[in-house]
């Protein structure tokens, strides 16, 4: 058995090493997310995490990108178009004076991206990260500037912790033995197909998945040997040109 005082309410709580991934990290996620999970009142550990839900008691305020005012039209037809997939979301780093925070969601993504890019957002509350200001740090080898407006580490452990909450690692591993796909487990979960797989890989299930899914690794040896050949057939024509 493990013993944990990571649950949000402070209170030590018993977890079964069993419900646990093997890797020391992992675990410490696990942990954390398990604590949300049961924050949140869910009971099975296969049971669907609406981060809408906790996104109340984190104070953070869901507004729709239609009701953001002073955005030109043209920074609002770049956001919406060309740029949508530069940006999932954000919180504002300072509080309304009522002590809530406003959280503005990329509305091109869907549900289940934007599902995961709630709960990263609550998961910096819960684990009482700091927000950071936005600076430049350095110019990269493109000589393109880079900023960064968040801690790494932080950034890591919302992701990370935030996806076990959402993807719990027993419910997963029931789910990858029963012999569902990673299609029919994003879709139980409400997630994306991607944060699914990311599960299956850091929670060391990917090799049992890969396993009883054979024709997945056929399909993406077909796609890679198709990108290929289309990407050698365009330096082809452009040597010839």
């Amino acid at each position: 058995m493990y013993f944990s005082n990571a649950k949000p309410a402070g209170t030590i709580k018993r977890v079964d090493t069993e419900k646990l991934p093997p890797t020391f990290k992992g675990r410490q996620y696990e942990i954390r997310a398990l604590g949300l999970r049961d924050f949140a009142g869910l009971r099975r550990d296969d049971e669907p995490l609406d981060p809408f839900s906790l996104a109340q008691f984190a104070k953070l305020m869901v507004i729709s990108f239609e009701q953001i005012e002073g955005l030109s039209e043209e920074t609002r037809e770049h956001l919406l178009g060309i740029g949508a997939n530069a940006w999932s979301g954000g919180t504002c780093s300072r509080p309304l004076p009522n002590g809530w925070r406003l959280v503005i969601l990329n509305p091109k993504h869907g549900t289940a991206r934007n599902n995961a890019t709630l709960m990263e957002e609550v998961c910096h509350v819960f684990l009482g990260h700091k927000a950071n200001r936005l600076s430049i740090v350095a110019q990269n080898k493109q000589g393109k500037t880079v900023a960064r407006d968040y801690n790494e580490a932080d950034e890591e452990a919302a992701y990370a912790v935030g996806a076990a909450a959402l993807v719990p690692y027993a419910g997963l591993k029931r789910l990858v033995r029963r012999g569902l796909t990673s299609i029919e487990m994003s879709r139980h979960f409400n997630v994306s197909r991607e944060l699914v797989e990311y599960r299956m890989k850091v929670s060391r299930l990917w090799a049992d998945y890969r396993e009883r899914h054979p024709e997945e690794d056929e399909a993406r040896a077909l796609r890679r040997r198709t990108f290929g050949n289309a990407a050698a057939s365009a330096g082809n024509n452009g040597n010839a040109a």
